[in-house]
């Protein structure tokens, strides 16, 4: 005698209970009775963030002083004594115009035989140059 294989039983949802049905609607209404009085919070608070006038940034005047650059540094920004800021402006556009930086690494730039003098390595981190430009400023 074979008997055939019982089929898995299948276990039935846990139905909710009728305190559980009521008690959902009890904390929408909660909630909703909340809501508008966080509106209000924070539109109280879009108000004194809109009447505060916005101080305006004074740049820091060491950044606008303007240095004296190395040869090595002046043939490739200029010769002019000119603000760090400004400096690092002006390398940019040389990469760039140059196609300096690495195509497979955007942050990493190959040195031809001016930036070479001034980096001392054939390729640099974008976030060394400023560290590696100091040496080449007074």
């Amino acid at each position: 005698m074979a008997t055939a294989p019982k089929a898995p039983a299948k276990k039935a949802a846990p139905e909710k209970t009728v305190a559980a049905k009521k008690a959902a609607p009890a904390k929408t209404a909660a909630a909703k009775k909340a809501g508008p009085a966080k509106e209000a919070a924070t539109a109280k608070s879009a108000e004194k963030k809109v009447a505060v006038p916005a101080k305006k940034r004074t740049p820091n005047p060491a950044f606008m002083k303007a240095l004296t650059l190395s040869p090595e540094l002046s043939a490739v920004v200029g010769d002019k004594p000119l603000p760090r800021t400004e400096i690092v402006s002006k390398l940019w556009v040389y990469i760039k115009a140059n196609n300096l930086q690495d195509q497979a690494n955007k942050r990493m730039i190959n040195a031809d035989t001016k930036l070479l003098a001034v980096f001392g390595k054939p390729q640099v981190s974008m976030f060394e140059m400023a560290g590696l430009i100091g040496k080449h400023v007074k």
